[in-house]
Parts: C-alpha cells; structure tokens; sequence
C-alpha cells in the first residue's frame, strides 16, 4: 500500500497545483453568422466550419407558447 514517506508541505503542494487552473476559451466570432463561438469547433448558431455548413440548424421551437 502506497504510503507517503514524508509530509508535503503547503509550499510544495501548492507548486505542484500551479498548472491545474483552468484557463477561459478564447471566443473567435463566426465568419458567417457573427456569433461568438469556440475556436476550431463547429458554430452552434448556424452550422458553419470553415466556410462550410457542417450541421444543418434547425429552428428553435418555444415550448411555453405551445403548452398556453
């Protein structure tokens, strides 16, 4: 069983914990729609990758006017 020979201290423990933040995303605006969207992925708005429409949009239904 795996036990620690000697105490971690906070200082060493907190130096190994330095590159575990989490970074925020760069959004890059979509050529086609003007959306901000994640870079290299798929605009959610309009479907579009690379000057291609890669994933047909459909329309948003409201589903609280069609329940009144």
């Amino acid at each position: 069983m795996a036990v620690p020979q000697n105490r971690v201290t906070r200082s060493r423990r907190n130096m190994r914990r330095s590159h575990d933040a989490l970074v925020a995303s760069n959004p890059a605006e979509c050529p086609n729609c003007g959306e901000l969207k994640r870079p290299h992925h798929v605009c959610g708005a309009c479907g579009h990758y690379d000057s291609r429409e890669v994933v047909a949009v459909t329309a948003e239904t409201d589903l609280d006017e069609d329940a009144a």
